[in-house]
């Protein structure tokens, strides 16, 4: 399987690093449009061609798949030559800058019986996979809530703003445990450079069932943080992707709601109960993705970050910019 990678900037490496170590898989084509970049690549991996033009790889008959991870702009008019010469894609996230442009590319790859595949890096580690097993179980019981923080200093994009940014990561993550589809998304946030784009952001999405998920996106923070809490009915769940060993743990913690009717007042009793943590998949996750594209295309196999996964993010992450030109006003997803 013969493929070309168009971007090697910040997380190009990373893609070429891990297809190249994979069985039965060539890189044969690495384009950017930045010189010194190609060089870099040609250092790292004397074997692959390099190239200014991503055209030359689409227009290459020998290709069967291409690996977009270019400025979000470009994911639309990449993706969308790549699916009409024929080629397999797996794209950076988001997708695409709009709904409209997303379902174009579902549409096409349907028609054209290709794989297009969202680069969802978290759903693929071995933390957020047994995340989902503990949810899918019921260990939790009755999901209440979705609190995600995701914070550091920059790095600042130049054509998004920080929700565009960072929330792609924690959106993915949301559609990958939750099920439900979301009714209604509210943000708000702060532009404090000038630049016409949030460097402070803040999301809510409502769920018809009560269940409610808050995202915390920001480029200002003196400290990174990635963290996340679930709370349910009967167990809460901490996933502190910081954390070098234990990243999930789920504590025995809730509350009971009683009342008493004789003098109609609510009670609330708090039960503090064990924390345990589950042993995780410790692979690094960009390689179990890029083998499951590979395993993907070969077979034929609908991919776990699919294009309706992309959609799905970049459908929450429109109507949060309409929310937020609005001022926070709920806008129906």
């Amino acid at each position: 399987m013969k493929i070309g990678v168009i971007g090697y900037g910040y997380w190009g490496p990373n893609l070429v690093r891990n297809f190249a170590e994979l069985e039965d898989t060539e890189i044969k084509w690495c384009a950017d449009q930045r010189a010194e970049r190609r060089a870099r690549v040609k250092k790292r991996h004397p074997s692959i061609n390099v190239t200014e033009s991503a055209e030359e790889i689409l227009g290459d008959s020998e290709v069967d798949a291409v690996v977009i991870a270019t400025p979000v702009s470009t994911h639309y008019p990449l993706a969308k030559r790549a699916l009409e010469r024929g080629k397999h894609v797996l794209v950076e996230k988001p997708m695409t800058r709009t709904v409209a442009e997303g379902q174009e590319l579902l549409a096409l790859a349907q028609e054209k019986g290709l794989i297009l595949m969202v680069d969802h890096t978290f759903i693929y580690t071995g933390a957020v996979r047994k995340m989902k097993e503990i949810l899918e179980v019921g260990e939790l019981g009755e999901l209440h809530y979705l609190d995600s923080v995701r914070v550091n200093l920059g790095q600042f994009q130049h054509d998004i703003d920080v929700l565009w940014d960072l929330a792609p990561h924690d959106l993915a993550i949301l559609t990958y445990l939750i099920h439900e589809p979301p009714q209604y998304v509210s943000a708000t946030g702060a532009d404090h450079t000038g630049s016409g784009f949030a460097d402070v952001a803040y999301m809510t999405v409502y769920f018809a069932n009560n269940f409610i998920a808050h995202f915390h996106v920001n480029w200002l923070s003196p400290v990174k943080i990635r963290q996340m809490l679930i709370g349910g009915s009967r167990r809460m769940l901490v996933y502190n992707d910081m954390e070098p060993s234990e990243k999930v743990r789920v504590y025995d913690r809730g509350i009971r709601v009683t009342t008493e009717e004789s003098i109609y007042r609510t009670l609330i009793d708090y039960r503090m109960g064990d924390m345990w943590a589950p042993k995780l998949d410790n692979r690094e996750a960009l390689s179990v993705e890029c083998e499951h594209f590979v395993e993907c295309v070969r077979f034929n196999k609908i991919p776990q970050s699919n294009a309706a996964a992309g959609l799905s993010v970049v459908r929450l992450l429109e109507a949060a910019g309409k929310s937020l030109a609005a001022g926070g006003d709920r806008i129906k997803v």
